[in-house]
């Protein structure tokens, strides 16, 4: 492990307004999987993009075995043997899986004509290879998350490249899956491949990491053995203060029923669904990726039409037949994927944290600016937003601070019933305790709050009570004092 595959050495990296990167230094050694932790908008995967050539650096060298590399595309990047699964998936949707895999490789003839049998022949192999269980001639947008991050993973290693970045490759994936991909990772160390590992899961990084690098705003700030450290030491680092506990629910008195689903079908997808949830209450939702889980929801909030069943709004029956019916009930929701539900990519911080308010500042053509920036700057406050500034591109912004920009458009809309699914996924601990806390003052305020997660830690300390789902059915809902991991991963699996 002594063999330096890559240094980063004084790296540099400005955008309008934010100096991302600030005199970074980065080694990786052959054989070795190297952690990077960091708050969100530390700089974790801006210096990954650099390396992978989707920004050009404007200071530092570059060094892949030895040689300084010129890298000013995503082609250079490659070419120096460097693959990268970013956090955000990249797939073409309505490609299918082995297009994906070997777009801008494929197979070709004499005449230049795409050999597909071929391809299709080697992607099922890389897959089969993997156990995965995923045809190579399915479109992509007919997978669910988790299988779609496995084919940017099998995507990525189909490179055979030296260096592998990861960035939270985990965020959807299953626990079977995720022991596969630990064992992939540990083959491809004992091939000499020098792997990248960006993961907030503190466990993940003890059990994978050989060591681990810490960065904060843009710089670099130490680099620990793993062996040699713990969760305080590199919490301390990461935030530059002490994190005594990030989880902190504060008890209070529910109220009368908030929100009652009976018997709530959709054929193929969930059946007999029957819950309540009080005035004031955080709900957790938990079981495994692919139960339903996050289906329901959507139902609930007239994303998909329910077959049958009848929801209630304090004692009252009604009909949700799209979201805007839901909305008018005081229903929010926050989506599990914020790039493709939960923002517009294209637009500006404000402009998305405001899309659900409109009608408080604008009257007909006249806009208040004053009362806009009012209810932006209250949410950036309260959230801690880390923006240059409100007119800044959503999509500049880290993937956990464009997580709090979706949550604070729907907070700035003032729901009375709040579902949030996987709110805090790739959010860093720091970001974590905010978002609790806000979860704690809207309960206490009387808000009921739906809290989807594959997180049980999450799920056990900020729960009231916990709706297990398993398979598109209800397997049991405990109250707080039966909570424990061993009785909800039970309850999941139906006892496998």
């Amino acid at each position: 492990m002594s063999n330096v595959i890559l240094e980063m050495k004084n790296i540099h990296k400005r955008f309008p307004g934010v100096y991302a990167l600030k005199n970074v230094n980065f080694e990786l050694r052959a054989g070795e999987v190297h952690g990077v932790l960091g708050e969100n908008g530390a700089g974790k995967s801006t210096l990954m993009k650099v390396l992978g050539g989707i920004y050009n650096v404007d200071e530092g060298e570059i060094y892949i075995d030895g040689q300084n590399m010129a890298i000013h595309d995503v082609k250079d990047s490659q070419n120096a043997g460097v693959s990268i699964i970013h956090q955000e998936l990249v797939l073409v949707p309505h490609m299918s899986v082995a297009e994906n895999i070997f777009s801008g490789r494929e197979p070709t003839g004499r005449f230049g004509f795409i050999k597909k049998d071929e391809m299709l022949g080697k992607a099922q192999q890389l897959l089969d290879s993997f156990n995965l269980g995923i045809d190579a001639s399915q479109l992509v947008f007919k997978l669910n998350i988790a299988q779609q991050q496995m084919v940017e993973v099998a995507r990525a290693i189909s490179f055979n490249s030296k260096i592998l970045v990861m960035d939270e490759p985990t965020s959807s994936l299953t626990e079977k899956e995720v022991k596969f991909l630990f064992k992939t990772i540990e083959n491809l160390k004992s091939q000499g491949v020098g792997i990248v590992y960006i993961s907030h899961r503190m466990s993940e990084l003890f059990k994978i990491s050989d060591r681990i690098t810490v960065m904060r705003d843009g710089q670099y700030i130490d680099t620990k053995v793993t062996k040699e450290t713990n969760v305080d030491e590199l919490i301390s680092l990461m935030v530059g203060r002490e994190l005594t506990s990030y989880y902190h629910k504060i008890p209070h008195e529910l109220g009368e029923n908030a929100l009652e689903v009976r018997n709530l079908t959709r054929t193929g997808i969930f059946r007999g669904i029957n819950f309540s949830l009080r005035k004031g209450e955080i709900l957790g939702f938990s079981g495994l990726v692919g139960a339903g889980r996050s289906e329901i929801m959507k139902s609930i909030f007239g994303l998909d039409q329910i077959e049958s069943g009848e929801i209630y709004i304090h004692g009252e029956k009604v009909e949700i037949k799209s979201p805007s019916d839901a909305m008018n009930l005081g229903i929010a929701l926050v989506p599990e994927n914020r790039k493709d539900e939960g923002l517009i990519m294209k637009e500006q911080v404000g402009y998305n944290m405001t899309l659900r308010v409109l009608d408080e500042f604008i009257t007909f053509i006249s806009v208040n600016k004053i009362q806009e920036n009012e209810i932006i700057n209250t949410y950036v406050e309260k959230l801690g937003i880390k923006t240059a500034n409100v007119l800044q591109l959503i999509s500049n912004l880290s993937g956990g601070n464009q997580q709090k920009v979706v949550i604070a458009k729907w907070l700035a809309a003032k729901p009375q019933i709040l579902i949030l699914d996987e709110p805090t996924r790739g959010v860093d601990v720091g970001a974590k305790a905010e978002i609790y806390g806000i979860m704690n003052r809207l309960a206490q305020e009387g808000v009921s709050i739906i809290m989807i997660s594959s997180e049980l830690p999450e799920i056990i300390n900020m729960s009231d009570r916990v709706v297990v789902v398993r398979n598109g059915s209800i397997a049991g809902i405990l109250n707080r004092e039966e909570f424990s991991q061993e009785k909800i991963m039970h309850m999941a699996t139906g006892g496998m």
